[in-house]
């Protein structure tokens, strides 16, 4: 039969309390805070809120209790004198985030290190005073949460994503620490109105764009939909103000529908024989805004939507509810999502329908069992209610795999920013559902490609990938999938990461894997010019890198930072150090003979030397042509063709002038681009543009630069091998009847 579950008030404490601090009191130490013994405190010395934390915290074994009054007496101590925007003692703030761990019912641990969570960053108190008093577990945890405010940053944006990075560290090692950040965010939005209005706002979005999508990514749903909630309320105060008396004030009309629908449900469900719980699912102001923004919907179609969830006793029972409801109601076709088989990749498992209901409006119905219920509303923190039985949970599991797999690709990322751009990716709620050719299943994010499918499998897999078979049909790597495909990815061993693959990646392991894959390629084609730079400088006064006393090259190296040779080299290559200067102290004390001509060996170059050489836009260097370097800070080389009209200001700068010629094995496409003058009227772009195709070129653009009644002058941005490729070309396009004059720019 139906029963109906408490609702659960979050936790409060009246405006202010006084606070008397403590001296840190000795006592008998061990390495495991649930055997300290703590110092007692005064009954009366005990403030209100101290005591209501204490009676949520009530589960704990009796012998922890007061832990938690001695945490609270160390940090009020630790925080004496220091206010809060409202006006309330700042103790007040960390209790009150205690308490909203509390009600997760998680370990003592937690609770005391929640209590302690701003003493390192706010206070005098060290990590080794904690470390002494709780444990190290205890100080493991406040130190995961302490923001990085003792170093200097170019921005806030900056700091907070430095703080973040190191916080997920912190947090692949206990994932305790993002559920002490959690609550502390969802304290500091209850008392939100503190804030100034620009406070407000940052603070606002923060939570919406970062903290509220990992409490759903972690399964915290009950702190999500709150964060969410007052996130909005802080960002949108009015519509959050309107849509919320919306909400309290719906029709009658609507009241009574929904109890007869509940009615309904509720005597089928009891004459199946079903042990059940039956509950109407209510909208939250941010759920309403979000649903109308992403549709297109007015409230009233968003409202106009029954929802119900059942909770059953058993996995059986779920699949049996759902045969009940069905006869009850006529479900809607292709609206059975089935969470049980395949859970979210937060650990979520239910069963969800949509049915046609009595009124012409859609009922939505949520079907699991009371474990599953419990894990989609608590998430991670579910983990330690039952944790002492045996068991851990589905959304704990995968919240590891989860962050393990941030932390592997957070070590390529380039920066912090960068990092926690790549973690908002990765927070998409929308998945697609994937088979391996083994049948095992992947969960992706919404509009994910076959090549983010080869860099979840493996990086290595993806950074030789070439193809794929969906399906078992060959596909190339940026097809999007969808759920329920079987995806095989076709590697070769000679194949690598190519720019144009962040173009259409979607999640953030695979950007990151080809960055880093990339950084790497360019920083080996860098090291290699640099050394071929060096060599012949060195050459010139009559020395080499071989010949150099290993000494004075460490010598130098240790005076200008470089930890290895690898990184002059590359330095030299990208335009940072000019080679014939290094060579000239490198080789200070061997003679140099006056007379020497200089070395009249040109550096060969393939075109592909990733980073460090680049072709000048003005005059489009193809191979064939006589080219000369231009070496540029921070750029590298840049090539130029010697009859370039800007050469000549080059030439003022003859230490920057590199001797360059093209090695044998040239391949690939280069940029080139044709004028090509021709009749004005219609049909003879098309003429042209199938005449530069037939000699086997790719056209990058079109551009008209003059034109008249009877002429026009088109610029034609292409792609060919060399200069006889584009000899080719020119002459295909001069056969055209259509064509007065063609001439490469």
């Amino acid at each position: 039969m139906a029963t109906t579950a408490p609702e659960t008030e979050p936790f409060s404490f009246p405006a202010s309390f006084p606070v008397r601090p403590f001296p840190l009191y000795s006592q008998r130490m061990s390495s495991d805070p649930a055997h300290v013994v703590p110092v007692p405190v005064p009954d009366d010395a005990v403030p209100e809120y101290v005591r209501a934390l204490e009676r949520v915290a009530g589960y704990l074994p009796a012998g922890q209790v007061p832990l938690l009054r001695r945490a609270w007496a160390v940090g009020a101590s630790a925080h004496a004198g220091q206010m809060r925007r409202s006006g309330e003692p700042y103790i007040t703030h960390p209790v009150a985030v205690a308490a909203v761990l509390a009600e997760q019912r998680v370990d003592v641990e937690t609770l005391v290190a929640a209590i302690l969570h701003d003493t390192l960053e706010d206070t005098p108190l060290t990590r080794d005073s904690i470390v002494a008093e709780f444990g190290e577990t205890v100080a493991e945890l406040v130190d995961g949460v302490t923001k990085l405010d003792k170093l200097r940053f170019a921005d806030r944006q900056e700091a907070a994503a430095e703080s973040f990075r190191k916080m997920m560290l912190a947090m692949a090692r206990d994932l305790r620490v993002i559920m002490i950040k959690l609550a502390d965010r969802l304290h500091n939005m209850r008392t939100l109105g503190a804030q100034t209005a620009e406070a407000r706002v940052r603070i606002a979005r923060e939570t919406l764009e970062v903290y509220a999508p990992i409490a759903q990514r972690l399964g915290m749903n009950l702190v999500k939909a709150e964060l969410q909630n007052l996130g909005f309320r802080g960002l949108h105060p009015w519509r959050h103000a309107v849509l919320e008396k919306r909400i309290r004030t719906q029709p009658l009309l609507r009241r009574e529908a929904l109890e007869r629908i509940e009615a309904q449900l509720a005597q089928r469900l009891t004459n199946e024989g079903l042990q059940y719980r039956l509950v109407g699912r209510v909208k939250s102001p941010w759920s309403i805004y979000s649903k109308m923004r992403a549709e297109g919907k007015s409230f009233d179609q968003v409202m106009d939507v029954f929802g119900f969830r059942i909770v059953v006793d058993s996995v059986a029972g779920c699949y049996h509810a759902l045969g009940v409801v069905h006869s009850v109601y006529k479900p809607l076709d292709g609206r059975f999502r089935d969470f049980i088989a395949i859970p979210k990749a937060n650990g979520y498992q239910s069963l969800h329908t949509v049915l046609f209901g009595p009124y012409g409006s859609p009922i939505e119905v949520q079907i699991r069992t009371s474990e599953m219920d419990l894990v989609a509303e608590r998430g991670i923190a579910a983990h330690w209610m039952y944790k002492h039985g045996g068991t851990g949970n589905s959304a704990h599991t995968r919240a590891h795999s989860w962050i393990t797999g941030l932390m592997e690709s957070q070590s390529g990322t380039g920066s912090s920013l960068e990092f926690l751009e790549n973690v908002k990716v990765d927070l998409f709620p929308d998945e697609v559902y994937l088979f391996t050719p083994q049948g095992d299943i992947l969960a992706l994010p919404k509009n994910s490609t076959a090549l983010d499918f080869a860099y979840t499998v493996h990086t290595d897999v993806g950074n030789h990938a070439v193809a794929a078979r969906v399906d078992k049909k060959l596909a190339p790597l940026r097809t999007k999938l969808s759920s329920g495909q079987k995806v095989e990815v076709i590697t070769a061993r000679s194949a690598a990461p190519q720019p144009q693959w962040l173009e259409f990646v979607v999640t953030g392991k695979a950007r990151t894997a080809i960055r880093h894959q990339l950084k790497q390629l360019e920083h080996e084609d860098a090291v290699q010019l640099g050394h071929r730079m060096l060599d012949r400088a060195l050459e010139r006064l009559q020395s080499s890198l071989d010949r150099l006393p290993p000494a004075r090259l460490e010598a130098y190296l240790a005076e200008n930072r470089y930890p290895r040779l690898e990184a002059l080299l590359a330095d030299i290559a990208l335009g940072n150090r000019m080679p014939a200067q290094v060579a000239r102290i490198l080789a200070m004390q061997h003679p140099v003979a006056a007379d020497v001509p200089n070395s009249s060996e040109k550096i060969l170059i393939t075109g592909h030397e990733r980073g460090v050489i680049t072709f000048a836009n003005c005059c489009l260097p193809i191979p064939g042509d006589e080219i000369m370097g231009y070496h540029t800070t921070g750029k590298g080389i840049v090539v130029h063709r010697m009859d370039c009209p800007n050469v000549a200001d080059y030439r003022k700068s003859p230490e920057r002038w590199i001797a360059i010629g093209w090695d044998r094995e040239v391949s690939g496409d280069f940029h080139s681009a044709l004028m090509v003058e021709v009749e004005n009227r219609p049909g003879v772009l098309a003429q042209v543009a199938a005449a530069i195709a037939q000699a086997d070129s790719n056209i990058d653009g079109v551009e008209y630069l003059e034109r008249d009644s009877n002429i026009a002058s088109i610029r034609f941005a292409i792609e060919v091998r060399d200069r006889k490729h584009i000899a080719d070309v020119i002459k295909k396009v001069r056969r055209l009847a259509v064509v007065h004059g063609v001439q490469r720019m």
